[in-house]
């Protein structure tokens, strides 16, 4: 990794640097963009759209495009990467024959309470309805009128951005988006050109790794879509959108703090640790959780606490923090939960309970297939609001706050992690230890 708070992707690239030329020995403007952080980045884009806002005032509002062009660019990523990340867990993972039905059942169960907590916490506090109902309707996908008989040049350009990497494929008249998805797997696959495939297993491998690889590429230009959405909205609706945002932050958080003493009680219930102990011996991996906001690069750290400070059985520590770091993505479940509701608040849809359960169902299926990288939440999160009928645009509104949302729900899903290891290992201690043990 280049950095401490840097992920690696299938690439051996960080999410956050090494990627760009240099020349004459110094680092030109692309490579100091990629080895920046990508919340100091986010960061930063949100302050010089805040500026752009106030002085473009509605011409502003041009800048939409490119937000809504990486929006449509995540949501195509989506399908496929919930797919090969599903059929490439289950294939690699090893779940011991015995422990598969607790295993699956701790994680179901998990899910499903985050989820709930999410809806919970959103109904009650309706932080969508805190900017007021003139406030929220303004923050709601703009409806322009066509003056003009001949076809919007901005809606053909956005139009030409695949909605799904295999739609493009059976549509004839979508050329450029076919071209488009020929040339980033074409550039993704350079580097596995000479991988031998001698087993179906190798074949998903490359496949994984290659959506992995475009994955980061969009990841990367999260930031100028944070930019953008933010000049448009603070140009055309002032700053009321913002005090929403505000509420959906407090929710998301108060959900994340539940869920926590969800997963405290059990352990305190169910396993022979004591949940201050757990919490003690696991900081390390907490506090790099969220520096990172990566759960894959948290996972050997994680691994190593579970066994040397807080003293489990090989077996549980590793299905806890090994399996369970692709399976248990319970802080991006309960996130995307609150998100659906949050929009539908904000832009005055009541979710019927019919629609709130198709949100529990396709959030569980999204936070399995999320990657345990930063952002990836945001690329699942396309499936719920579809789902559901939500406009897939409100999104990029979430961007300026995911930065630290994310960073918050990836530590809830290592401490996830950390709950069901604690529980496959059951209420006796195999041997004490001088650094493991109750106090």
């Amino acid at each position: 990794m280049a950095k401490a708070n840097s992920a690696p992707d299938a690439s051996g690239m960080s999410l956050q640097g090494n990627t760009g030329p240099e020349l004459g020995g110094t680092k030109n403007w692309l490579q100091l963009y990629f080895d920046t952080p990508l919340y100091v980045r986010i960061l930063v884009a949100l302050v010089i759209g805040l500026l752009l806002g106030v002085g473009l005032g509605p011409n502003a509002s041009i800048l939409e495009i490119f937000s809504k062009i990486i929006l449509r660019l995540l949501g195509a990523i989506a399908p496929p990467l919930i797919l090969i990340a599903v059929i490439h867990v289950l294939m690699t993972s090893e779940i011991p024959a015995k422990s598969a039905g607790r295993l699956i059942w701790l994680l179901l169960l998990n899910t499903t309470v985050a989820i709930l907590i999410g809806l919970t916490v959103a109904n009650a506090m309706k932080p969508g309805t805190w900017a007021g109902k003139a406030e929220a309707s303004v923050s709601a996908p703009a409806k322009s009128e066509q003056v003009a008989k001949g076809p919007n040049p901005v809606e053909i350009i956005v139009n030409n951005i695949p909605k799904s990497l295999l739609g493009p494929l059976g549509d004839q008249q979508n050329v450029i988006g076919v071209i488009i998805i020929a040339l980033a797997f074409g550039v993704a696959l350079r580097k596995s050109k000479d991988r031998p495939i001698k087993v179906f297993h190798d074949l998903v491998g490359v496949a994984y790794d290659a959506i992995l690889v475009v994955l980061h590429w969009v990841i990367q230009l999260v930031p100028i879509g944070v930019l953008c959405i933010v000049a448009s909205v603070v140009g055309t609706k002032g700053f009321s959108p913002f005090k929403a945002l505000g509420a959906f932050v407090v929710a998301v958080i108060v959900a994340l703090l539940l869920q926590s003493l969800w997963y405290l009680i059990r352990i305190r219930i169910l396993s022979w640790a004591r949940p201050m102990y757990v919490l003690k011996g696991m900081r390390d991996s907490l506090v790099m959780a969220f520096s990172t906001a990566s759960s894959t690069a948290t996972m050997p750290v994680t691994y190593a606490c579970l066994r040397e400070k807080v003293g489990l059985r090989e077996q549980s520590a590793s299905l806890g923090s090994l399996v369970g770091a692709n399976f248990n993505n319970d802080g991006t479940a309960l996130y995307e939960a609150i998100a659906a509701l949050f929009v539908a608040q904000l832009i005055g849809v009541e979710l019927s309970l019919y629609q709130q359960v198709l949100v529990i169902l396709t959030s569980i299926v999204a936070s399995v297939g999320a990657a345990g990288i930063p952002e990836a939440g945001l690329v699942t999160m396309t499936l719920v609001f579809t789902a559901v009928g939500l406009p897939v645009e409100m999104i990029a509104l979430l961007l300026t706050v995911d930065w630290f949302l994310d960073r918050c729900r990836t530590t809830i899903n290592v401490l996830g992690d950390v709950n069901v290891a604690c529980i496959l290992d059951g209420k006796t201690k195999e041997v004490p230890t001088e650094t493991a043990g109750v106090t």
